[in-house]
């Protein structure tokens, strides 16, 4: 029975010995999975009968239960404490290691700025991006913007208070710009009869009848305005789905179903627009080109902010601008101040 104890005592010594203190301390994430445990080994072992060397093999065979567990306990706390320390070194390295700055359009604010040419983003910066300016500032620096090798249009964006998807908040008018749009508008005109002579003289482009209707069934489209008197609207009609989608489908709103066609050549000659909001509420208006002079471009502007105002329709609640910008073909966007430029008074002409 002593040298049984002996032998017991020496391994729990070597165990003890072979370890820290701290790591003898069992803890409940380590030690729940050791079982039986030692303890609950006392009490079987003195029931047990027999001989005292069938005792003795059994205190030893616990004995050695006993020290693989500790042993392996204290590996896997070992095996955490590698773990953490290469985490620990790992997050030293990342934070005395910074990425590397970017460089280029990689380096800039903005993701859509990373896809821009290099004219763009240097013409970007004569205008401040959230300043509100008046009407004459801002066709000034407009004109400014434009350095491309061919002469660019000059557009206006209005964001409205209006749902087009109820009628009585839909937008659909035209506005006659007085110094022109500074395009050469190609006109065809569906009529019969007498009316075929009036558009000739009127100077039209394209005029004819369901020879015409059969030519644009057939695909062709070489015409920027569509004209038809009132009783061609009846042939007209089965047109809708190729003329729709490319806004050229004949409209009273657009002046472009009328008895009086020699007045709609002119108009449309001269300079007649026509606009409607889109499904966001957001009117789009062509008003000149940029090598119009400033005065010109001032009052196509007006003209086409007094018809947005004149045509606002009926459902249309609350505060009706949210926001105006211009801009040309290929520049930035310049913001308007709304108040500004509905009370703008145009100078007197001398």
């Amino acid at each position: 029975m002593a040298t049984c104890a002996t032998h017991s005592s020496l391994m729990l010594a070597y165990a003890a010995a072979s370890t820290r203190s701290q790591d003898l301390t069992p803890t409940p994430s380590l030690f729940s999975f050791a079982s039986p445990r030692p303890n609950n080994l006392s009490v079987p072992l003195l029931l047990l009968g027999g001989s005292r060397e069938r005792r003795c093999a059994a205190i030893e065979r616990a004995s050695n239960r006993y020290f693989q567990v500790v042993v392996s306990a204290v590996a896997a706390e070992a095996d955490l404490d590698t773990e953490e320390d290469a985490e620990q070194t790992a997050t030293a390295t990342a934070v005395l290691d910074p990425p590397k700055p970017k460089k280029g359009k990689a380096a800039l604010v903005l993701k859509r700025d990373r896809t821009r040419s290099k004219r763009f983003l240097e013409i970007q910066k004569l205008r401040e991006t959230k300043k509100e300016y008046d009407v004459t500032a801002a066709i000034s620096l407009l004109k400014q913007t434009a350095n491309t090798r061919f002469v660019e249009s000059v557009e206006a964006h209005f964001r409205l208070n209006i749902d087009p998807k109820y009628n009585d908040q839909q937008l659909r008018a035209t506005v006659s710009l007085p110094k022109g749009t500074g395009q050469t508008v190609i006109v065809a005109v569906l009529a019969q009869g007498e009316k075929v002579d009036e558009a000739k003289n009127a100077g039209a482009d394209i005029v004819g009848s369901d020879d015409l209707i059969e030519q644009i069934k057939g695909g062709f489209m070489e015409f920027d305005k569509l004209i038809a008197s009132p009783d061609m609207m009846v042939k007209v009609a089965g047109l809708g789905k190729i003329l729709g989608p490319r806004g050229l489908m004949p409209n009273p709103k657009a002046g472009t179903v009328t008895a009086n066609i020699p007045q709609a050549i002119e108009e449309f000659k001269k300079g007649k627009v026509e606009f409607r909001a889109d499904k966001t509420g957001i009117v789009h208006i062509p008003f000149g080109k940029v090598n119009f002079t400033e005065e010109d471009l001032l009052i196509n502007f007006l003209a086409a902010v007094k018809s947005v105002e004149t045509n606002k329709p009926k459902g249309a609640k609350g505060v009706y601008w949210k926001s105006a910008h211009i801009c040309s073909s290929m520049g930035p966007s310049i913001k308007l101040n709304i108040r500004e430029m509905i009370d703008f008074k145009p100078p007197a002409a001398n």
